[in-house]
């Protein structure tokens, strides 16, 4: 089973992306939170400093790419090539409604005969390049029955895999994912397939292979923050549960220190951090200590709290 790092905006750069690939295994490859090409053909330096090869060692890593406009995403491919990297990955699945307005993301897939063309020139010069391609859609921004005309527009294209979260863009994160629209996918597309959504625990990734017997890919968002070690349970690659709060402090005190060197001052510093506890905090019961993290208003009084909750004293 492949086990993918799907990309969270703000959240998954190259400091936290470092210090999971040290602690934690069963990653297949991280994607990078979405990087938006435009006219200018000029990347941010935070967006260059995330997929610099010096920045990210030897983590297996997919840089993404959030465009409507196929010459920028062609021209952002050139750019990440030459830093070495042999795939690009399309976002079509972003609901943000500042993304969605600009008909980039899940608006993207409002805009059929405008997706076809853009995949057309897309997919030819990925191909000129020898460069992988992989796409990571919603099932539609309004409708699931947006999809069937998706799947077949896919269908026209050689994908490395398509990444399907099973949810309109409407829904954001909210309903159900719909499971028949993934099965329809699977029997149908001409591509490789990846499961995308909702997999927080075993029992969770267990119910879906239940469910898809001869799915061999899943992409881990949301569940995987929440617990670093998802991956690996799911895989039983060298996990041991007794050891699981530890390697929970090292790895928050990797992300830590990572932060401290990346970004100037505590301030800036403790609401990354803070940020992390939405997800992490699932893990604790003691509420107290987690109400605590999050009124910290210094790096001293928030590692205190931190170092309680962690090691359990």
């Amino acid at each position: 089973m492949d086990c993918y790092f799907a990309p969270m905006e703000g959240i998954t750069g190259y400091v936290y992306r470092n210090a999971h690939h040290r602690i934690y295994h069963n990653i297949t490859q991280y994607f990078t939170p979405f990087i938006a090409p435009n006219r200018s053909h000029k990347l941010t330096s935070r967006e260059m400093n995330d997929i610099l090869p010096e920045n990210n060692g030897e983590i297996p890593l997919v840089p993404q790419l959030l465009t409507n406009r196929a010459e920028d995403f062609i021209w952002a491919a050139e750019k990440i090539q030459e830093l070495g990297y042999d795939e690009v990955n399309l976002n079509l699945g972003c609901p943000s409604g500042t993304v969605v307005a600009k008909y980039r993301g899940a608006g993207f897939l409002a805009l059929a005969q405008e997706l076809d063309r853009f995949l057309e020139t897309v997919s030819d010069e990925m191909q000129r390049r020898e460069m992988k391609f992989s796409i990571k859609t919603r099932i539609g921004k309004d409708s699931s029955g947006e999809f069937e005309n998706l799947l077949a527009i896919f269908n026209r294209y050689p994908l490395e895999k398509l990444i399907i979260h099973p949810r309109i863009q409407a829904d954001f994160y909210k309903n159900h994912p719909q499971l028949q629209v993934f099965q329809e996918a699977l029997v149908r597309s001409r591509n490789p397939v990846c499961y995308n959504g909702d997999i927080f625990s075993v029992d969770d990734f267990l119910r879906i292979r239940e469910i898809f017997p001869d799915l061999d890919m899943v992409m881990l968002g949301r569940g995987l923050l929440q617990n670093p070690a998802l991956a690996e349970k799911i895989k039983a690659f060298g996990y041991e549960a007794a050891t699981e709060k530890q390697r929970l402090k090292k790895f928050h005190d990797n992300v830590l220190e990572g932060y401290r060197q990346a970004i100037p001052g505590d301030k800036n510093v403790l609401f990354k951090m803070k940020e992390l506890w939405h997800y992490w905090g699932e893990n604790f019961a003691d509420e107290k200590r987690k109400k605590k993290i999050k009124k910290a208003r210094s790096m001293e009084e928030y590692i205190a709290v931190a170092e309680q909750l962690l090691v359990g004293n």
